[in-house]
This record gives structure tokens, sequence and C-alpha cells, in this order.
């Protein structure tokens, strides 16, 4: 469970735009809205996910590390 202070933290769940290509074997990078702002993120991805492609934070793997899917179009 996670305290308030730590929820208001998380980017899981917010939504992002993809800045460097995630390939489907190594990492790349999204811009997420968190916090009032903007921030880039490390971004891991099950498929391959080209740039400016809108995605959704699914999980949190390090403090700038992130699991992303693709949004829908």
């Amino acid at each position: 469970m996670h305290t308030a202070d730590e929820s208001a933290r998380s980017p899981v769940g917010a939504i992002g735009r993809v800045t460097v290509p995630i390939p489907s074997d190594g990492p790349g990078e999204v811009l997420v809205a968190v916090r009032g702002g903007s921030e880039a993120y490390t971004a891991w991805s099950t498929t391959s996910i080209d740039k400016d492609v809108r995605v959704v934070v699914v999980d949190s793997v390090s403090a700038r590390g992130v699991i992303v899917e693709r949004l829908p179009p």
C-alpha cells in the first residue's frame, strides 16, 4: 500500500510521449506529465514503440525507469 506521498510521486498511470524510440530489446525514453510538469524517464516495453507515440506508464522499475504500453490511437 502506498502512502499519499508515495502515490503522488509515482508516474504509474500517467500519460507520456516517446522521445527516444523504444526497441523491443532495450530501453528508450519517454516524457511523462507528472507533479505539475514533465519529466523524462528511461522506458521499456514488450513491443517496440516509435518516437512521438503516446504511452501510458504501467509500472515503475526504478526512480527513473518505467514500463510503458502504447495508447490506442
